[in-house]
């Protein structure tokens, strides 16, 4: 029997519901800054993009800030997020019971977020038992997704060649990783799945999906095997 495959969950509207959270913090804190700025337009516009992306595209829109500026937002964004959070953040549904089912995976959270804000949101959500301290974050690491180093270095770190890891959500960075991918489509009507990616509209189907592929690696080790006789 092969091992199990190593998963990498993103964090933000894969594992914890919290992009709507993060889209009514920063039209609260963005416009004190002269920064006009709406929930439906990062829902709409910049979803999983890193913050700095989206403060310097409002800045280029609008009007720049000084350093101190930023800071002072980023640090009231960051501030009444965690308390939001605590308050509201809720795993996306299906979540809990498909991490239950997958309990004999190895697995770890890669997050282009702050390693404090993950954490919150997996001790919020009662996740901190799944994954530990395998939690990887782009600020820690100094790579931020698109860029497939992120996910690379956290396989590396759990001890799993890419080919045996599955990325859960973030598809074009995962495949550039040579990793499989499963693409958590939650509103396929907005959204597509990237070729090489396996779809899946709802949590409760991730422990089928990962079984997919499962099978299918055993598959090409055997294929493998018998090649090399």
């Amino acid at each position: 029997m092969s091992a199990p495959l190593c998963l990498l969950f993103d964090s933000d509207g894969a594992l914890v519901d919290s992009e709507i959270l993060l889209a009514e913090v920063m039209a609260d804190v963005l416009p004190r800054y002269g920064l006009p700025f709406t929930a439906a337009q990062y829902m709409e516009e910049f979803r999983g993009v890193r913050f700095l992306t989206i403060m310097l595209e409002l800045e280029d829109r609008h009007r720049r800030l000084d350093e101190a500026q930023r800071q002072a937002m980023e640090t009231s964004m960051r501030e009444l997020m965690e308390a939001r959070m605590r308050k509201r953040l809720m795993p996306i549904a299906g979540m809990t019971e498909a991490l239950l089912a997958l309990h004999e995976h190895p697995r770890a959270v890669v997050s282009n977020g702050p390693e404090r804000k993950i954490r919150c949101a997996m001790e919020c959500v009662g996740f901190t038992d799944h994954f530990g301290d395998n939690l990887f974050s782009a600020y820690s690491l100094g790579v931020w997704k698109p860029d497939p180093a992120l996910y690379l270095r956290a396989a590396e770190a759990m001890g799993h060649p890419p080919q045996r890891c599955v990325v859960i959500d973030d598809a074009a960075a995962g495949l550039a990783a040579g990793m499989q991918v499963i693409h958590l489509n939650r509103f396929p009507a907005e959204e597509t799945t990237p070729a090489g990616a396996l779809a899946v509209h709802h949590a409760r189907d991730l422990p089928a999906a990962v079984q997919r592929l499962s099978q299918r690696a055993i598959g090409s080790s055997l294929t493998l095997q018998r090649s090399i006789k």
